[in-house]
């Protein structure tokens, strides 16, 4: 490979959550014991360094000294222009369409602010992205679940007649879509979009599409954007992207939304407006420009073999080596949802239990009952794949068969 995939970084006093909420000072997990280096697990970032076009854009700026008041570049919005063609095949969005965001969570809140009222009804997929559920609560809208189900070849699936039977039960007229799905890693295929969308629709529902995960696609799969499925959603959409995910750049804050609609967009941006929370900043700017260059997707391409093993190596071990667990293997993103359920009570464990013989040997693996289920567990496996080996020897040697 071109890019270096392979290097174990030390992340320790880097400003890296990931490593430094595990003991002290923040103690958010356990210490492992001894003997036991910790392989992070949980946080939804990478350990990966990110594509040189980046840092090297950063750098450029940084020798002029002055970083004061600045308009957005015009080479801001035509990188994100030719991104979206050339990775998920988008024709006609121009500049207008496109707005800075301070993070999708805050430009979804900015959303359902203009979409419906405090205290409104939201329909919301589950298992169900923490970030969600936080932030629908701390600002006053209620989330209605539908859930989605492993069918018989455990791919996950959408409840449609579950989600319409929300929707007409709870007077709903904003749903939120999120595409790719995080944690369960389902891309959505075109006809699942439509049946979703035509139900919309027919109730006069708009649609929030978080599409942060949008360029982590594996295999043979292709994401379908949600605003590409027809009118009403090209229309009745509001979208979300950012560089996070995708280029390992959650510090730098840097996220975008795409609105077609004149009316939703002057809305959406009046909203964003009020508080003045919504300023961008000029180094992620610059970021943005680096990402989406030609190495940026060829860095991709790299990244996206690595996952891929990655999940090929998670997969393979729980679904078929480990009995009791519940398992669909993710189609895109880089996390990885497991159901313990038929193993804890068969082996007459918690799901806390099984998470804290996780971290004792340096596995640090993330408690995902708040994304849905009592028994399920979130793995980011967006590390060296020589990490991710170790991590499943240390469950199989040390938690799963002791």
């Amino acid at each position: 490979m071109k890019y270096d995939f392979e290097t174990i970084y030390d992340r320790v006093g880097k400003d890296a959550i990931a490593v430094d909420g595990i003991g002290e000072p923040f103690n958010i997990m356990d210490k492992p014991r001894e003997g036991f280096d910790p392989i992070s697990m949980w946080v939804a970032d990478m350990n990966f360094a990110t594509v040189p076009t980046v840092v090297q854009e950063i750098a450029k700026r940084l020798e002029h000294p002055l970083f004061g008041y600045f308009p957005t570049r015009k080479e801001y919005f035509d990188s994100i222009i030719s991104w979206q063609k050339r990775r998920n095949g988008v024709e006609g969005l121009e500049a207008k369409n496109i707005g800075h965001e301070n993070g999708v969570l805050g430009g979804v809140v900015s959303a359902l602010n203009i979409l419906c009222s405090k205290g409104d009804n939201v329909l919301v997929h589950s298992p169900t992205y923490i970030g969600f559920t936080k932030t629908l609560k701390n600002n006053g809208y209620n989330i209605v679940h539908s859930p989605l189900y492993l069918d018989e070849n455990d791919v996950w699936r959408m409840d449609y007649e579950d989600m319409e039977k929300k929707i007409v039960d709870n007077n709903i007229t904003v749903a939120i879509m999120c595409n790719p799905h995080n944690p369960t890693g389902r891309v959505w295929e075109r006809e699942e979009l439509e049946r979703a969308i035509d139900i919309f629709e027919r109730h006069h529902v708009y649609i929030i599409s978080d599409e942060i995960w949008s360029d982590i696609i594996l295999y043979d799969n292709k994401h379908i954007p949600t605003q590409s499925v027809n009118e009403y959603a090209h229309e009745n959409t509001i979208a979300f992207y950012a560089l996070s995910k995708t280029f390992n750049l959650a510090a730098l804050v840097e996220a975008y939304h795409i609105v077609y609609s004149d009316y939703l967009n002057k809305r959406l941006q009046k909203e964003s407006s009020l508080p003045h929370y919504n300023e961008e900043n000029l180094l992620s700017m610059y970021a943005l420009i680096g990402a989406y260059k030609d190495e940026g997707e060829e860095w991709l391409g790299e990244l996206l073999q690595v996952l891929a093993e990655n999940t090929d190596i998670a997969y393979d071990y729980f679904a078929k080596k480990l009995e009791g667990t519940k398992v669909g293997k993710p189609e895109g993103t880089y996390m990885f949802f497991v159901d313990f359920e038929d193993y804890c009570k068969k082996n007459n464990i918690t799901i806390k239990e099984l998470l804290k013989a996780g971290w004792s040997v340096g596995v640090m693996w993330q408690d995902g009952t708040a994304f849905g289920g009592e028994y399920t567990i979130r793995m980011n496996l967006a590390s060296p794949t020589a990490r991710i080996k170790e991590a499943i020897e240390r469950l199989d040697k040390y938690v799963f068969n002791k």
